[in-house]
């Protein structure tokens, strides 16, 4: 039967002679016997046990987890639980690794919209982030109860076209009107701007903000700080951005 030194067994598994004493050390992977000089030698048996370890090691297993394994009688019945438990570890890893990904995504898109980069901008779009979630949920529920508002502007001015029901499209800016002014005023009052020169956090006034020119993220007001006039980010106001205001 072949006898491997240390430093065969190390090379015939991919790793350094450093790492079999380590396991050594460890009690996971024991010499066979010793020759009359001293030298550690390993069996067949040996090696195949070190090519487990390093298949475990491979994957992230641990090495407490490995001397437990070879310390149980029965190391078949805890080897799957082991690795699904291994498994689980790696799933959530992966899961951190694209949510930080995302994250860098997301920054890369928004700097490609400022025209004027610099360090405080990372803190804005961090600021924008943060909120991202809560801003477009506001945005949903404001959509998703204007879509009846809608039907029924349409549908009275199909049916006065037709049918010459006009009472109905009275009765639509009978409903559109105050619900045109609730939401506004619900929405205006959750959230805040940001100013791209002084990156201060401000909540403007309703009638400002009300007429002032937007796109989809931005709105053209004045910095209260600064007297910049121009595009905003509009943000989500948490405390912060209501202290700011």
């Amino acid at each position: 039967m072949s006898k491997y030194t240390t430093g065969e067994i190390a090379k015939l598994c991919g790793v350094s002679v450093r790492t079999v004493q380590y396991y050594d050390s460890r009690n996971i992977l024991v010499p066979s016997e010793l020759s009359e000089g001293g030298r550690r030698l390993y069996s067949e048996d040996d090696l195949k046990r070190m090519r487990i370890i390093c298949f475990l090691r491979d994957v992230g297993v641990s090495i407490n987890s490995i001397g437990e394994l070879f310390a149980d009688e029965h190391p078949e019945n805890i080897i799957s639980i082991l690795l699904d438990q291994q498994e689980q570890v790696l799933r959530e890893e992966v899961n951190e690794q694209q949510r930080k990904l995302g994250i860098i995504e997301s920054i890369k898109r928004e700097l490609k919209e400022i025209e004027n980069f610099s360090v405080e901008s990372i803190g804005d779009i961090a600021y924008v982030m943060k909120n991202k979630k809560a801003l477009r949920k506001m945005r949903w529920i404001m959509v998703l109860t204007g879509i009846p508002v809608t039907m029924l502007q349409w549908v009275s001015i199909i049916l006065w076209i037709t049918n010459g029901l006009w009472w109905l499209f009275v009765l639509w800016v009978c409903v559109a009107v105050p619900w045109g002014t609730i939401v506004s005023i619900s929405y205006f009052k959750r959230v805040a701007y940001i100013c791209p020169e002084c990156h201060q956090v401000f909540k403007p006034r309703f009638k400002e903000v009300f007429w002032a020119y937007h796109t989809p993220k931005m709105r053209r007001l004045t910095c209260p700080k600064c007297g910049r006039k121009g595009l905003c980010i509009e943000v989500y106001a948490d405390k912060e951005g209501k202290s700011n205001g």
